[in-house]
């Protein structure tokens, strides 16, 4: 298989935790023989994020800083990073590095036995092996699972973890679903696994369990978890007034 990966990282006031992800991500990927390139979108940040990127941009080589004075939200730099990405395979991944890149050695059995898309899962019910190294607070597991729940009744059945920040797409995968996107913030995961079940490729993503490392610093409060839930029922009325299909 041709591997060429882009590796998106969308990033909001992550001055204290960038550096080290981007110096994890060139150590591993100055070692393979495929091409990449790393896009760090950043989110309107208030601090030296993207100063600090700039920075970097001169030490790793294919580092791209993608500057955006406003905030759209983490689904819309996602959106933003993967569609103007070029690789034939595009990743986007946290900037806190709770999923480390070299996961990604998992889902290239994946895409060769025909996957469009794989995602990494922090539940063992998805994937064998799938682990936290430091489990959230239980309030957060808490939410975690009933909102599941909810989700698998109205978005998508059969998928424990929805919201892990480590997702693989083909190109193609990506200018057909991306475009369509219209969650701008924590509900996107959501809403991208909605569409690739609503064009018919469920049965071609593919899971990999993944080692997820809870940061103490994450952004995602319990607020967000609530928000997750108001996105599920938006996406679900988007889909009735059909504004995700194909002649919009």
């Amino acid at each position: 298989m041709s591997k060429d990966l882009s590796i998106v990282i969308p990033a909001y006031n992550e001055e204290k935790r960038i550096s080290k992800t981007l110096e994890s991500l060139n150590g591993y990927l100055k070692n393979q023989e495929y091409s990449y390139e790393i896009l760090v979108v950043n989110d309107g940040s208030k601090d030296k994020t993207a100063d600090l990127v700039t920075s970097f941009e001169k030490k790793i080589p294919h580092l791209k800083l993608i500057d955006n004075v406003k905030n759209k939200g983490k689904g819309g730099v996602v959106k933003q990073g993967m569609l103007i990405a070029q690789g034939k395979y595009r990743l986007f991944m946290d900037a806190d590095n709770s999923t480390s890149i070299d996961h990604i050695e998992k889902a290239w059995p994946l895409f060769d036995e025909g996957y469009k898309i794989v995602i990494g899962s922090r539940d063992p019910k998805d994937a064998k092996g799938a682990k936290q190294a430091i489990p959230q607070p239980l309030i957060k597991r808490i939410l975690g699972n009933i909102g599941n729940l909810i989700i698998q009744v109205f978005a998508i059945s059969g998928i424990w973890d929805t919201q892990c920040g480590f997702k693989v797409f083909t190109d193609e995968i990506v200018q057909e679903i991306f475009p369509k996107l219209r969650i701008e913030r924590w509900g996107f995961d959501i809403e991208i696994l909605f569409l690739a079940k609503k064009r018919g490729y469920k049965k071609k993503i593919g899971i990999i369990p993944v080692h997820w490392i809870n940061d103490a610093e994450s952004k995602v409060g319990i607020k967000g978890y609530f928000q997750v839930f108001k996105e599920l029922f938006e996406i679900r009325w988007n889909h009735l007034k059909g504004l995700y299909d194909e002649k919009r």
